[in-house]
């Protein structure tokens, strides 16, 4: 058995937490990176990164009850309302109700709404080409791994 007081056993410790948030500094500010140039293209149009999520979601999914998009992004009603209620007035996203279940609204992009999310998506799509690129195929196969289980434990 180790003792857990030796000083190997500390120094462990030690390079193991100071790993752990050399970790969590790269994924803040690889999430950073990852979010600033959609972020500058959503300023221009006086939105924010809650209306790509939104936008990237319903792209995926056409048709996507509202219900769903919440489950998704995880959040209450009201903090969906607003920005949901903001990319229907500009036109970027519908707002229908659905054909077998009235009660049920679905949602689906615009034209105009579909290429802002390709513009925004698109951006994050090369920058990860092209990490994923420089990193080697055995880094994105881990990668996919960590965030896969990363997002499992929400």
């Amino acid at each position: 058995m180790v003792d857990q007081s030796s000083p190997i056993n500390k120094q462990a410790v030690l390079l193991r937490e100071a790993l752990l948030h050399q970790a969590i500094e790269q994924f803040y500010f690889g999430y950073r990176a990852f979010t600033a140039p959609p972020d500058r293209i959503l300023e221009q149009r006086g939105l924010g990164r809650v209306h790509h999520r939104i936008l990237y979601f319903v792209a995926r999914n056409p048709q996507l009850s509202v219900n769903t998009l919440l489950s998704l992004l995880n959040v209450s009603k009201q903090a969906l309302n607003i920005p949901l209620r903001q990319l229907i007035e500009m036109h970027l996203v519908a707002m229908e109700t659905a054909e077998h279940d009235r009660r049920v609204r679905q949602l689906t992009l615009s034209a105009s709404g579909a290429k802002l999310e390709a513009q925004l998506t698109g951006t994050q799509m090369k920058q990860l080409q092209t990490v994923f690129e420089q990193a080697g195929a055995n880094a994105e196969a881990g990668w996919h791994r960590v965030m896969l289980r990363l997002s499992a434990q929400n």
